[in-house]
């Protein structure tokens, strides 16, 4: 005898997609056999029922895998389930990553689901078996409710996705229209492994709800006008190629005494913030606590009850240059030489060959500049095939790799360092915080003599990400 292909299925769904007919159809199949929503928080497997192969509800809540291990072992055939995006997280951890559970997506018209789901909800019918009994009911709409409907499916989608794609899994994926079709659904019969194939589909259900959606939603008008500032194709949403970072734990650093935890971010004051840091007791620089592993960076956390982590942020065109002047145009830096020969000679940066001498001009700095801003918005989109360094990946990218260990408490903008750190140290518990020191950007040609327009557009076409998600305004010149 053959093995089994899988060893259970879920079929993905939602309510009102038409999940109940097609589970009809899968249990005319005598190799499969479909539970329902095992899951559901109101009943188990069926409406009004509350028990299932030895578990109720309170033993499902305690052991839900337990109960699914229950369904592979005491069933006859393939049995499977459905669940939706609000039924138990546990069971979908589960199950996604299991290549032995075949996965079925069904999924339908959000707006339909939504019509449907609200008449049935004014109703009270929820499943149809005799048209003669079918009620119906004009609902109406609203944006507020579709749109946060919208956002939790949407999601739940993108989790199914990503999960079937990191594991290299393919589900079946079905349409509301799709049900009906019995080739398709032979498709997947086939593909569940049954040795049976469907001849019609279930006619013990009726489509509750045939009429146009004009004739269902009784403001319309309203819905359609409504409906035009969604954006189904995220043609809105900026895509984020950038890849993700790690969160560089040996680069924090924590004061050995005072319950302050700087992560910092490479192009963004560091030595200012290290020094005052070392200031505050007396310890020194050298004394701060740095290239800690995570295992001390957890105990440094449970020594210091209370403590305050922080980053410093930098504004993105003073940052660019920072990272420009420190790494590009500077020759003294091994780690950067290729990157930098690559710049020079492949995305023709006009920079010098050796390190700028004296004839080097504002005009040559400005234009220079303003080449490597052209460079990082591609580079940033992982079009070159230069790496993304963490002395010019967005502080968007380094925040979230930081954020996986620990997330920064408070954010601090260079501009306002004076006060923000003054007012952390003392919320850490320090009562006579020194003040802390500006940073000098390292190019004998100041930024405010080059800056213009041009460079603030370039910043921004490279820095759209963090502009938007830091609230960045235009750079001001001192």
């Amino acid at each position: 005898m053959a093995a089994r292909r899988f060893d259970a299925f879920v079929m993905f769904a939602e309510m009102r997609t038409g999940s109940n007919h097609l589970e009809e159809t899968l249990n005319s199949l005598p190799d499969v056999i479909c539970y329902g929503e095992v899951y559901n928080p109101v009943f188990l497997g069926q409406h009004n029922r509350f028990d299932l192969l030895g578990y109720d509800m309170d033993r499902r809540e305690a052991d839900p895998i337990g109960l699914l291990d229950a369904i592979m072992a005491q069933s006859d055939g393939l049995p499977g389930l459905r669940l939706f995006h609000d039924h138990d997280a546990r069971v979908v951890a589960r199950v996604l990553p299991d290549p032995r559970i075949a996965k079925i997506i069904l999924t339908r018209n959000p707006l339909d689901s939504y019509v449907s789901r609200k008449i049935a909800s004014e109703t009270g019918q929820w499943r149809l078996t005799d048209a003669r009994h079918h009620k119906t009911a004009r609902i109406r709409f609203d944006l507020a409710e579709f749109r946060a409907e919208l956002a939790e499916l949407t999601a739940f989608q993108h989790h199914l996705r990503h999960g079937l794609q990191t594991t290299g899994q393919a589900a079946f994926h079905l349409r509301y229209e799709d049900i009906n079709d019995t080739s398709i659904l032979n498709g997947l019969a086939a593909f569940l492994g049954s040795k049976t194939r469907i001849a019609a589909t279930s006619g013990k259900l009726k489509k509750q709800n045939p009429d146009d959606l004009s004739q269902k939603v009784e403001n319309y008008a309203e819905m359609l006008a409504a409906l035009h500032d969604l954006d189904p194709f995220a043609l809105s949403v900026t895509q984020d190629y950038e890849p993700p970072r790690a969160a560089g734990v040996p680069g924090f650093v924590a004061h050995p005494k005072a319950g302050l935890l700087f992560l910092p971010i490479k192009g963004a004051p560091e030595d200012g913030v290290l020094e005052w840091m070392g200031a505050i007791g007396g310890v020194g620089c050298d004394a701060l606590l740095r290239k800690m592993s995570q295992k001390d960076l957890r105990q440094w956390m449970k020594d210091h009850p209370g403590y305050r982590s922080f980053s410093v942020l930098r504004h993105p065109v003073a940052r660019a240059y920072h990272s420009f002047c420190c790494y590009i145009l500077a020759t003294d830096r091994p780690g950067y030489e290729e990157p930098r020969k690559v710049m020079r000679q492949r995305y023709k940066l006009p920079l010098p060959a050796k390190a700028p001498g004296p004839d080097w001009t504002p005009a040559m700095q400005k234009q220079a500049f303003l080449g490597f801003l052209a460079f990082l918005k591609p580079n940033l989109a992982g079009q070159t095939s230069i790496r993304v360094d963490l002395a010019w990946a967005t502080q968007s990218a380094i925040l979230q790799g930081m954020a996986s260990v620990a997330i920064p408490h408070r954010l601090i903008r260079e501009d306002e360092m004076h006060t923000g750190l003054t007012d952390l140290a003392r919320a850490a518990g320090v009562t006579d915080p020194p003040p802390p020191m500006a940073e000098a950007m390292p190019s004998p040609i100041a930024l405010d003599t080059i800056y213009d327009p041009k460079i603030e557009k370039a910043a921004y076409d490279a820095y759209r990400r963090d502009y938007l998600n830091l609230g960045f305004q235009p750079w001001q010149m001192p």
